[in-house]
């Protein structure tokens, strides 16, 4: 972690440059992997440099909550940390096995309404292709399920992207997971959508999906799985596979 006067200096910059800035995002990782007492000293330390900050936003993982006791959590919000970005990848107990996430769908269902409970607003990213290939349906079918029963302003949506030196693309070359295709990915996506049963911003924007498209469901619905389909119809694997091959960086 950055020790406390590297964080103070950042701040000093921000106060130079945007003295009455109202919101902040903690960058780096996970910073709410920091137990209760370290974040509540940065939070306060915050308040003595952006006097008008209202919130702090930061990435954060589900075993990151599930160390806080739900009094921390309440006690956190009002400090004004809010805004979780939850890298859950899946509400499926077999993908998020696969992944080494370290935590099944309960635990994701338990974590979140502490959350609900004290407050805090969060955001949760699914990952299509997590579970490999022919597992695109029953991924998106439980994910669904389980996103439905907690409350997220919005769902961000990643595809899985192998890079070098990582576990996964280890055990695709040694035949040990095979990626789902691209067609296959759009699939799910749309099965996804589909099962979803909340009201909620979904972004799947971000340069690992081949065709990026945004909506807010339920409404926005059936225009979505429809320009899905366009893009399935019309667009050869080849080329699909070809984007992928080329992103170097998810940044």
């Amino acid at each position: 972690m950055s020790p406390m006067d590297e964080f103070e200096e950042d701040l000093a910059e921000i106060k130079s440059c945007q003295p009455y800035a109202r919101r902040i995002f903690w960058t780096g990782a996970n910073p709410f992997a920091m137990n209760y007492e370290n974040l509540k000293l940065r939070a306060l330390t915050v308040r003595d440099y952006l006097i008008k900050c209202q919130t702090m936003a930061m990435f954060a993982g589900i075993r990151d909550i599930k160390g806080k006791e739900a009094w921390q959590l309440k006690k956190l919000r009002a400090m004004g940390i809010n805004g979780l970005t939850i890298g859950t990848e899946s509400g499926d107990d077999a993908a998020l096995a696969l992944a080494g996430k370290g935590y099944t769908a309960a635990d994701i269902l338990e974590q979140c309404r502490k959350l609900d409970e004290a407050g805090i607003e969060y955001y949760v990213v699914y990952m299509t292709g997590l579970a490999g290939k022919g597992r695109g349906y029953q991924n998106a079918v439980n994910s669904a399920e389980l996103f439905s029963r907690l409350n997220p302003y919005f769902i961000s949506v990643d595809s899985l992207t192998l890079f070098p030196d990582t576990e996964l693309y280890r055990m695709e070359q040694e035949g040990q997971f095979v990626p789902a295709g691209e067609k296959e990915r759009l699939e799910e996506l749309q099965v996804f959508i589909k099962n979803l049963q909340i009201r909620t911003h979904l972004f799947a924007n971000s340069s690992s999906n081949f065709y990026p498209v945004t909506a807010y469901l339920p409404k926005e619905r059936d225009f979505v799985v429809s320009e899905l389909q366009h893009i399935i119809d019309t667009v050869s694997e080849e080329e699909m596979v070809q984007y992928r091959r080329s992103l170097k960086s998810l940044g």
